[in-house]
């Protein structure tokens, strides 16, 4: 298997979330030893954002930074747990909302593909990012 990072690049509809990783220098971070659990935004998901938000998060790398953190949490949860919880606490420092009312959602992101199996943790495919407060 690869680990998180790899993973993302070898499914080829993270290309954002990849580059933005490098920029926020997360790339080691991610490929160490874990375990994480990543909520993965596709690049759809970065799509939906408005106009010039990505080039501008580039040139911000703290706000980039904890974008990004936002959307990892420690430890290895996969899908049946992720069901049984109301929320999680993410490596940023605040908490995302969990519905598993009907299929899953993390605040307003719907998972779209869960267990996404990792060397050092899970991916959990969304279709929106996940912006903190």
């Amino acid at each position: 298997m690869a680990d998180i990072v790899d993973t993302a690049v070898k499914a080829n509809s993270f290309s954002t979330l990849v580059a933005a990783l490098k920029a926020a220098n997360l790339v080691d971070t991610l490929k160490g030893k874990g375990p994480f659990t990543v909520f993965a935004p596709t690049d759809e998901a970065f799509a939906k954002l408005p106009a010039g938000t990505v080039d501008g998060l580039l040139k911000d790398i703290p706000q980039l930074k904890k974008i990004l953190t936002y959307h990892v949490v420690s430890g290895k949860v996969m899908a049946a747990d992720v069901t049984k919880l109301k929320s999680a606490k993410t490596v940023e420092g605040s908490e995302v909302k969990i519905d598993a009312s009907q299929g899953v959602k993390v605040n307003n992101s719907t998972v779209t593909t869960p267990d996404v199996a990792a060397d050092n943790g899970v991916i959990h495919i969304i279709d929106t990012v996940l912006m903190p407060a």
